[in-house]
């Protein structure tokens, strides 16, 4: 094992790969090759992410590894491409049975024989599970770590040929980590059954301590550190004090329109009282706390991962078992009580690359919660709750650039520049005229009475208050009385946050009482001068980076799509972040494809879904440019990133996608008045497929009625469902019908009313 104080040095960081010698990674090169093919065959991406490939060489060379990579940053993917190059079965250990389920069924989708074993399957299925092992068909299994170190399970596993073990969210093992759990401690015992098989351990969040501690706790040999920068440059991040927390909840959310987003709150109670308010607003919502039966969160929880609701309001109960790509954004409405904490949840949105937002609406009180709740823990471990929380209360009065500040914590260097990301960068905080001056006042109030009040009574004073415990202690009486009157107090008191952060204020004994540090003495000379912020809008504009990724994209194309992945997912039984994350869509929407050939060039898309997506894909988009007279296969402006509106073209006739020979089987199996699920059948194609070519052939015939495929009384009753204004997308008619209708029916019926005339082409 490798002494704790050499662990730093071994660190391979994404800084250090420039400095590494290309010669070490010549020899490997083949296995490599061969890693990259498989990516781009199953996943459908060209190259790996910084980072991934000198991650993915360490486990196929079978060396034991820490890999510290940010959520969104490809962490899965690391173990996943050796697991299916080097012989034998893979196990990779996780807490949660969502996080399984979302794994195991991404790499079923792309074609990886995976599977997962915990308290929901059945005998029968763990049996068929237990087979595939044993006849080397499966690469990839998922367990707890519970069900892991129990002796029948090691029993079974020692009469397997086994690869490597991958623990994710190894952070888990460390109780320096934000969220240890003793059941990560089993794993320590692992070495002793498999001394010689490789262990890979992986997180998204963890400092120094606690890579150190996550490698001594599971024993590693002589392990390699992969740490990858902790900057999240698409996540967008807003810091402010919490004034009216349903109203600002609310502006945040009425920004993304249909939209799926996270709402943490510190409190159960907080927890049920936004969802009633967001309820109340007219926003589907759900809460999600400990304190809900099992079967409720669960359903909570599934109803959000699949889209039948865009909010879930949680605890931080809810974090870990989030793997949907599509957040776009996530709301606290208090502070949590680490950065570890924060990054993590934070770290829910934008998984998919694209861009998000990050709010952070916080107030003293919840730090004061925080403390009183470390209040009784053992002296040690209190000692280093409040220095954590110390740093997340340090976060969030900071007037430094919220990206820098969080890499910056986590040990890296930080960039210099404007992020374009952060309030501080973006200018939506102001630097207060004459801070000095301010600072001054400030601080000379704490020494007028005499560094032995709280900032609530020092705010009074300078706001020149009358209350009764300013005047009995003559405090009315002080040169510094008034000299701020005018400002509110929420104002007052966000400044002597600042001063704090900054370290020319501080807290000192059991009531929070402040007093002037030596630095704040430079400030009262006028040797040093603070930086103090106030916000400067109640509006924020859309930023750069939300615009660059929006760029070129049809956005009425783009909502079709997600409609189609919405009734592709509900078929399949997974969610539909599963079948597609939004950046592909993105990217669909933007280039139009008009073949299956085309469509297996969008950036992230493999061979396994083309063969399974591809023709419905193509069939909603060419029918799409068809009816606007638009040009598709638009790889070329997509490339040059010139264009950011849809391509109308001038010339020559509307494009219209001749069917193909499966499809004109559909068409005589329609004909002849032959049922979806039956020609679905006849032609090994899924229903969503053979349910588009329907609507193509009911346009195509001029079909009114919809028979036999919808009967005349639900006919008029989805007919009324539709309106002009959104015919154009089946979700909305969908909603009104509160999803008791199939989108097959639909397809029937608004195909019948287009043929109607109820709408143009």
């Amino acid at each position: 094992m490798v002494d704790a104080t050499e662990l730093a040095d071994r660190e391979i960081t994404c800084e250090s790969l420039d400095q590494a010698a290309s010669s070490q990674f010549v020899a490997q090169g083949s296995r490599l090759k061969e890693a990259r093919s498989l990516l781009q065959r199953l996943w459908g991406y060209e190259d790996f992410r910084p980072l991934q490939e000198q991650v993915i060489q360490a486990l196929l060379d079978g060396r034991e590894s820490v890999v510290v990579l940010p959520t969104g940053g490809g962490k899965s993917l690391c173990y996943q491409v050796p697991a299916l190059l080097k012989p034998g079965l893979a196990i990779v250990v996780s807490p949660l049975i969502s996080l399984m389920f979302d794994q195991v069924s991404s790499l079923q989708e792309v074609g990886v024989a995976a599977a997962a074993i915990h308290s929901g399957l059945s005998n029968q299925e763990r049996q068929q599970i237990a087979g595939q092992i044993r006849s080397g068909e499966l690469r990839l299994l998922y367990l707890s770590p519970e069900r892991l170190m129990t002796d029948r399970m090691l029993g079974f596993l020692e009469q397997v040929p086994l690869s490597m073990v991958a623990i994710d969210e190894a952070h888990c093992i460390s109780d320096w980590g934000h969220d240890f759990r003793p059941e990560y401690r089993m794993l320590s015992g692992l070495k002793d059954r498999f001394p010689q098989l490789p262990i890979h351990a992986f997180t998204a969040t963890a400092t120094q301590e606690v890579r150190q501690d996550i490698a001594r706790q599971l024993g590693l040999a002589n392990p390699q550190f992969h740490v990858g920068s902790f900057d999240r440059p698409n996540l967008i991040y807003r810091v402010l004090p919490r004034e009216d927390r349903d109203q600002q909840v609310i502006s945040t959310i009425r920004r993304h329109p249909g939209e799926s987003g996270v709402v943490y709150c510190l409190r159960r109670k907080d927890v049920d009282d936004v969802t009633m308010m967001l309820r109340q607003a007219g926003f589907r919502a759900l809460p999600y706390h400990a304190g809900l039966p099992d079967e409720e969160r669960h359903a909570n929880q599934h109803a959000f991962l699949n889209d039948h609701v865009e909010i879930i309001v949680a605890t931080v109960a809810f974090g870990m078992g989030i793997d949907k790509s599509d957040v776009r954004f996530v709301i606290h409405t208090g502070a949590p009580k680490s950065l570890e904490a924060y990054q993590q949840e934070s770290g829910r949105a934008g998984r998919d690359g694209l861009d998000a937002e990050c709010w952070l609406f916080y107030a003293q009180g919840d730090f004061a919660l925080w403390r009183s709740l470390q209040a009784n823990l053992p002296e040690e471990a209190q000692q280093t709750a409040q220095q954590v929380l110390a740093g997340m209360e340090g976060f969030c009065q900071s007037t430094k650039c919220r990206h820098r500040a969080i890499v910056e914590y986590f040990g890296q260097a930080g960039e210099s520049g404007n992020c374009g990301a952060c309030d501080i960068c973006l200018g939506e905080l102001t630097e207060v005229e004459d801070s000095l001056v301010v600072s001054q006042k400030i601080l000379s109030c704490v020494v007028r009475v005499e560094q032995s009040f709280g900032a609530d009574h020092v705010c009074k004073v300078l706001a020149g208050s009358r209350a009764k415990n300013i005047l009995n202690r003559g405090h009315d009486q002080l040169s510094t009385f008034g000299l701020l009157k005018g400002v509110d107090l929420k104002v007052l008191r966000h400044w002597i946050e600042q001063l704090i952060s900054q370290s020319f204020l501080e807290r000192y004994g059991e009531y929070s009482l402040l007093r002037v540090t030596p630095a704040g003495r430079l400030v009262l000379k006028g040797v040093q001068s603070p930086r103090l912020l106030v916000a400067n809008s109640t509006s924020f504009s859309q930023t750069g980076i939300a615009q660059v990724a929006w760029a070129g994209v049809d956005r009425e194309l783009f909502e079709e799509l997600r409609d189609l992945r919405r009734q592709l997912a509900t078929e399949r039984g997974v969610p539909p972040f599963i079948i597609f994350g939004d950046a592909p869509l993105r990217e669909m929407a933007s280039v139009r494809p008009l073949s299956t050939t085309s469509f297996r060039q969008i950036r992230g898309i493999g061979d396994k879904k083309t063969s399974l997506y591809g023709e419905v894909f193509v069939a909603v988009i060419s029918r799409y440019c068809h009816e606007r007279n638009l040009a598709g296969d638009q790889f070329a402006v997509r490339d040059q990133n010139q264009n950011s509106r849809p391509a109308v073209v001038d010339q020559g006739p509307p494009i219209r996608r001749e069917p193909g020979e499966i499809q004109k089987r559909a068409y005589e199996l329609f004909s002849s008045g032959q049922e979806l699920e039956a020609v679905a059948k006849v032609l090994e194609r899924s229903r969503s497929t053979v349910a588009q070519y329907l609507e193509e052939y009911i346009l195509d015939r001029g079909l009114q009625d919809g028979l036999p495929w919808v009967e005349k009384s639900e006919f008029s009753q989805i007919e009324g469902a539709f309106e002009p204004e959104d015919h154009r997308r089946l979700k909305p008619a969908f909603d009104r019908l509160n999803g008791q209708v199939s989108y097959e029916k639909l397809r029937v019926v608004r195909a019948c009313l287009q043929n109607r005339g109820h709408w143009p082409m």
